[in-house]
């Protein structure tokens, strides 16, 4: 094994490591342990950012060919209603539709946002037992 940096440290009369050096230790550790609670905190941040760009991607690829399908669709229906009305009452219920749709797709689309939690639940919880621990030991 090699020998560590505090190995050649001065020592105090009794030969045990001076009060200067256990506190620049406890300093240096405590630097580290944040760090530590940092680079997690960023890792789950970015992780879950990755994944939610990923599948926000493959939505809006989806979202885009389901509107070019509703457009066919719709345009189809508002053809078929021209069998019984006139064409411009045909297009104007078509009109409503989407309107109504769109509302409901809107209210629903504002109450996900409105769940949706990004904060790094697991650094924070591992922050607080750290904080807890630094408290129970001083």
């Amino acid at each position: 094994m090699g020998s560590s940096p505090l190995d050649n440290r001065p020592l105090d009369i009794d030969g045990e490591r001076t009060i200067g050096q256990l506190v620049a230790d406890a300093s240096r550790e405590m630097s580290t342990l944040v760090r530590s609670e940092i680079a997690l905190a960023k890792a789950e941040v970015t992780g879950g950012l990755k994944i939610g760009g990923k599948g926000a991607g493959l939505l809006g690829g989806a979202a885009f060919m389901g509107l070019l399908g509703v457009i066919f669709l719709l345009h189809t229906l508002a053809q078929v209603l021209d069998i019984w009305l006139p064409a411009s009452a045909a297009y104007a219920i078509v009109t409503v539709l989407l309107f109504l749709v769109a509302a409901v797709l809107g209210l629903l689309g504002k109450k996900a946002l409105s769940q949706a939690k990004p904060k790094p639940e697991k650094a924070i919880a591992e922050a607080e037992k750290t904080i807890a621990a630094v408290k129970s030991a001083a």
